[in-house]
């Protein structure tokens, strides 16, 4: 029973090193991507992030399960990756990538309010998450709310200045809110 114990003591402190240098590398990389001169640079330095968030720090079975939600997501197969992304998110309620994930499913799906919760609960555990705030601009653009979508696109930009659909869509909504206020 005590070697168990220890097993299980030595898995989850390890678990929890492997965490806390995911948490590390990921802070580094956004010092870097504030600071990078241009969008090739930033480009390499966003990927990067994107693997470490894609990644689960200590099972490799949720990133598989993570990585088949996104394929069937990809082959359109929305309730399939739905389902993924849910049992991804029940066996680790802490994976702010699995609640993007499933947030951008809901999203092309047509549920923008259940998209928006999602994309709540990835901000609550990853402020800067340019790409959940990105996809927040889109779930409120499609639910007409302009000014909260502009505000997530600003955010985006603030965090990842060389990314390109947050300028694109800043223009727009701009033009898009004043033409409204005539």
């Amino acid at each position: 029973m005590k070697k168990i114990l220890f097993v299980f003591f030595i898995l989850s402190f390890s678990s929890s090193l492997f965490a806390d240098d995911n948490k590390k590398e990921i802070d580094k990389l956004f010092i870097q991507l504030k600071s990078a001169l241009n969008f090739e640079n930033s480009k390499k330095i966003e990927d990067k992030i994107w693997d470490l968030w894609t990644t689960h720090p200590s099972k490799n079975n949720l990133t598989k399960l993570l990585a088949d939600g996104s394929s069937a997501m990809m082959d359109n197969k929305l309730d399939a990756a739905y389902d993924k992304f849910t049992e991804a998110i029940k066996l680790d309620p802490n994976w702010a990538e699995a609640w993007n994930k499933r947030a951008t499913v809901l999203y092309l799906m047509g549920k923008y309010k259940r998209s928006q919760a999602d994309i709540d609960k990835v901000l609550e555990l990853e402020k800067r998450h340019f790409g959940a705030l990105s996809g927040q601009g889109l779930v409120q653009t499609a639910l007409k709310n302009y000014q909260k979508a502009l505000d997530s696109y600003i955010k985006a930009h603030k965090i990842h200045p060389h990314m390109k659909s947050p300028l694109i869509m800043m223009e727009k909504l701009q033009l898009k809110i004043m033409s409204e206020s005539i």
